[in-house]
């Protein structure tokens, strides 16, 4: 599975496909290489050559899409970076190579005429890649020890988004091309997820259509999606020769599935191996943190058992049935009391982890009743206007018609 060759007709027919391979790397929905002249127009605004890495890649492929996981630390977060795109000219919207270019040199500028000081109309950061407006992957081509070094910026959120970043950051994925494409990874197997939203997903989409619609061979089809699993990380044969403690990246892989896999004995077998549960895992969310809030439940009860540290805002992001004993581990290890969890329990049909979060927000001296009205009579108007946009077909949620309805009902029935 580790020497998996292409013929050059294979290769031919991938190309044929919108289908590359660079640095190991599977490349779909790709375009056709940079002309010269194109090419020369980028290089035009540099303040340093382009890299020869990423002028290779743009002689393969002048754009395309990816589908790998990526994690950088930020500001003291863990982050998910998003990669799924390489920029090439002519594209409509969020891929447009020159869009972004343009979009660098303006604030340039405007960062030049802001301290006062000359400005050559060069960039020393290329954009090439990203997601959206939230991502984006840079080569420095500022002449330099840096010259070469691929890096990533991240949009950051308001703050209602718990546990996500607050501003933006930067950090350096590699000190090149081939070491950033070598970062990309897969922390699951896309042939058999825990989850319904998976790295993987877009590609093997991809791959069927051009099967079934544009006549891949299904030979060559699977031949490549075994090439792209090579890129899925191996934690088990480190927890089963007794390392995986001495491997933070991969400790935190295998944490993640047994979170995604709601699986309690791992979580005791990490434990058992030495891993660490300090420490963000998922923005600046702790393991038991994003434990609750992915509803794995069982998990997050082998944490607090294995010690893992509970943070006091852990039972605000509640999404699902708890159960009492997991709620009086969580208040008894370091999470608060708070009445929006209260309400959040109730409407998720959880009364008795609602009474004793209700309990405790009493022993600290919270006057529980009218605060618990105002937050529920809020809830309840967010989630019957919901339901009624969907009923009227203008809105989607993740729980459904009939998952809004019941917790509508699960918060008209609830009393204190």
């Amino acid at each position: 599975m580790n020497d998996i060759r292409f013929t050059p007709d294979e290769l031919s027919t991938l190309r044929d496909h919108g289908v590359v391979l660079f640095a190991d790397r599977v490349i779909f929905d790709a375009q056709p290489p940079m002309p010269e002249t194109q090419i020369a127009a980028v290089q035009a605004v540099c303040a340093g050559p382009i890299p020869d890495a990423l002028l290779t890649l743009w002689q393969t492929t002048a754009g395309g899409r990816l589908d790998y996981d990526l994690s950088l630390e930020m500001n003291g977060n863990l982050e998910d970076i998003s990669w799924s795109e390489l920029f090439w000219n002519g594209s409509d919207g969020y891929h447009d190579l020159q869009g972004w270019i343009a979009h660098e040199l303006e604030l340039a500028e405007e960062a030049a005429q802001e301290q006062g000081t000359p400005w050559n109309g060069k960039l020393t950061l290329l954009p090439f890649g990203g997601f959206e407006y939230t991502d984006r992957i840079y080569a420095v081509v500022e002449p330099g020890a840096e010259q070469g070094q691929v890096v990533a910026w991240k949009k950051g959120l308001p703050p209602a988004w718990t546990h996500a970043l607050h501003e933006d950051s930067v950090n350096t994925i590699a000190t090149e091309l081939h070491g950033a494409f070598a970062a990309l990874h897969l922390d699951e197997d896309p042939l058999a997820p825990t989850s319904d939203y998976f790295s993987g997903q877009t590609l093997l989409e991809y791959l069927d259509d051009r099967h079934e619609a544009h006549g891949l061979d299904i030979d060559l089809m699977d031949k490549l999606v075994t090439f792209y699993s090579r890129a899925v990380v191996d934690w088990r044969t480190p927890l089963a020769e007794g390392t995986l403690r001495h491997h933070a990246s991969l400790a935190r892989v295998a944490l993640r599935h047994a979170i995604g896999a709601d699986d309690a004995e791992l979580i005791a077998a990490l434990a058992a191996a030495g891993v660490g549960f300090d420490g963000p895992l998922q923005g600046s969310a702790l393991a038991t943190d994003v434990a609750v809030g992915h509803g794995a439940f069982a998990a997050a009860a082998a944490l607090v058992r294995a010690g893992a540290p509970v943070a006091p805002d852990a039972l605000r992001n509640i999404d699902g049935q708890i159960s009492p004993e997991l709620t009086k581990a969580l208040l008894a290890n370091g999470a608060e009391p708070n009445v929006a969890a209260i309400v959040k329990c109730a409407a998720c049909g959880a009364p008795a982890s609602a009474h004793l979060i209700a309990e405790a927000c009493a022993k600290a001296g919270i006057d529980v009743p009218p605060a618990f009205v105002a937050d529920r009579d809020a809830m309840l108007l967010e989630l019957e206007s919901t339901l009624a946009k969907m009923q009227g077909g203008s809105f989607g949620h993740y729980l459904g018609q009939e998952g809004v309805a019941e917790r509508i009902e699960h918060l008209q029935g609830f009393r204190l």
